[in-house]
């Protein structure tokens, strides 16, 4: 039987990996994994990693899954493509380091081997136990140990791999998929197959790559896109009846449900005629070959398509305990049970915690307890005319009372209202500098008002806004393995295509920028006799 090969690289570093770990200032993480890697891998959890590939009589016996799996954390690291893992491990001697290549030509692995690696990782479960694994190893070597986290959690955006299309193509590449699957089991192949189906099913329009260009309809006149929204419509009943009578598959079955979904979603089918719906639906799915992908905004500018991730960050030696992904348009607080999952895992407790005010409704905070110290700019309190803002009300939290500057009191309770009464608010002197409500004031408190009354206290500290500001700049700044900068990186476990860098713009120089050639100066090894 064909298994995967136990990976025994030599432990000592050669003369030429010295070199290399000697050069090596920033990306620190490429020495712990070659000095550690015979620790991390040791033979019981490389028979781990190999239980998830199946025995098999025929073939060459795999890549050892020790090797991919260092290569999987470099590239997690680094947030490279899979086109950019194949080409460091003949290009950049760091890579070669730690995966026992020095001065290779040809890379020990393939993108397709990389891509079932991390699939056949992802399937056991196995991607958890490698942090698990790593983690120990880092507390072992003392890179960390049972210590409380001073941490910061950030999220970030994950671009999506899957086409984005509007409601006309999604249905028509869901239904066009569907037919894909039927032609395949009818022997077929995949392109003209679909063609061939497309057309024994009475819809020819689907087996063109774009349903749009296939009906040529006027899509800015309105008559002209409700028609088409019918036909479309009608297009799913026939494939629906055409595949009632076909050998039944789960795959085509799943691509018409999912053209069912983006109809239920998109269209409006109470009126006399369909017609597509005002307004974007409130969990829209927006692409066929990826359905957690979905349309996000990291800010008012700033819009993407596919996910977000989150990643905590041990501010003192910089490595990563938790992490945590999340559909684009789900809220930040909602990562933190994963986030709190990824701690337990690790036998982590929280110190320190510096998040962003998206992470303040989470249950993370919520449910904290008095160990956990929460650093945050808080909300800010402004009041429109110049009138008294919330922050110059008192709040005692002992005694649950609230005092307006008046002197006022009234009872308050966390999550609610307070109205004071519209008497106490007419006959009052500082009326004009209050409210101009007939109903008198009112102030809301916040559900963890407290926290917000130390994060405000807190920043108007001198010293506590300085430190706040370099743990924000800490926060932001890349790892030492991440790229500065560069395209949108794709999801994994999807295909992916080679990044090309966008082209330089040069600056347009002036026409006599340039010296004529007897004016400019030779350099010093042209100046030779002749």
């Amino acid at each position: 039987m064909v298994r995967p090969v136990v990976w025994r690289p030599p432990a000592e570093p050669s003369p030429a990996e010295l070199a290399v770990i000697k050069a090596v200032r920033r990306a620190r993480l490429f020495v712990f994994l070659r000095v550690h890697r015979h620790e991390l891998f040791s033979e019981e959890f490389q028979a781990e990693l190999a239980g998830a590939y199946v025995d098999s009589p025929k073939g060459q016996p795999p890549v050892p899954p020790a090797r991919l799996a260092l290569a999987t954390i470099l590239q997690a690291c680094t947030g490279v493509s899979d086109d950019e893992v194949i080409e460091a491990t003949v290009m950049d001697r760091r890579w070669q380091l730690v995966l026992d290549c020095m001065g290779a030509e040809e890379p020990p692995f393939s993108k397709g081997t990389l891509a079932g690696f991390r699939k056949r990782l992802i399937g056991k479960d196995l991607d958890r136990r490698l942090v698990e694994r790593t983690v120990e190893l880092a507390a072992a070597t003392g890179g960390f140990g049972a210590r409380a986290l001073r941490a910061a959690l950030d999220s970030s955006p994950l671009w999506g791999a899957g086409r984005v299309e509007d409601t006309f193509n999604l249905m028509g590449h869901a239904l066009r998929k569907a037919l894909g699957v039927i032609a395949v089991l009818q022997g077929r192949g995949q392109a003209a197959g679909t063609a061939a189906v497309a057309a024994q099913a009475g819809v020819p329009q689907l087996a063109a790559s774009s349903l749009k260009a296939a009906l040529d309809r006027d899509w800015d006149d309105p008559a002209a896109r409700d028609d088409a929204l019918a036909v479309v419509l009608g297009l799913l009943d026939q494939v629906e009846a055409f595949l009632a009578g076909q050998a039944g598959d789960q795959a085509a079955a799943a691509a018409v449900a999912a053209a069912c979904q983006v109809r239920d979603q998109d269209v409006d089918l109470a009126g006399a005629a369909p017609a597509l719906r005002r307004g974007v639906a409130r969990d829209r799915r927006i692409s066929i070959e990826d359905s957690q992908m979905r349309h996000g905004r990291k800010s008012r500018s700033v819009l993407f398509d596919g996910c977000k991730r989150h990643v905590m960050r041990d501010l003192d030696t910089g490595l990563v305990p938790a992490v945590g992904i999340t559909p684009a348009n789900a809220p930040e607080a909602s990562v933190t049970d994963a986030i709190a999952a990824d701690l337990a895992a690790a036998g982590r407790e929280l110190a320190e915690l510096h998040i962003d005010r998206a992470y303040l409704a989470s249950a993370l905070v919520r449910d904290r307890g008095p160990d956990l110290a929460i650093y945050c700019r808080a909300w800010r309190v402004r009041n429109t005319g110049g009138r008294f803002a919330k922050d110059q009300f008192s709040l005692d939290f002992d005694t649950g009372q609230l005092t307006c500057p008046a002197g006022a009191a009234m009872p308050f309770e966390p999550g609610k209202t307070v109205r004071f009464p519209a008497g106490t608010c007419a006959a009052c002197p500082l009326r004009a500098r209050c409210t101009t409500s007939s109903h008198g004031r009112s102030v809301s408190i916040h559900p963890d008002e407290t926290l917000l009354a130390e994060l405000r206290e807190r920043q108007q500290t001198p010293g506590r806004a300085r430190q706040a500001a370099r743990t924000r700049r800490r926060r932001a700044r890349p790892g030492p393995c991440r790229p500065l900068a560069g395209p949108p990186r794709p999801l994994p476990g999807h295909p992916q295509e080679p990044v090309r860098p966008a082209p330089r713009r040069r600056r347009p120089q002036p026409p006599h920028h340039r010296p004529p050639a007897r004016h400019r100066r030779l350099p010093a090894s042209r100046l030779t006799a002749t």
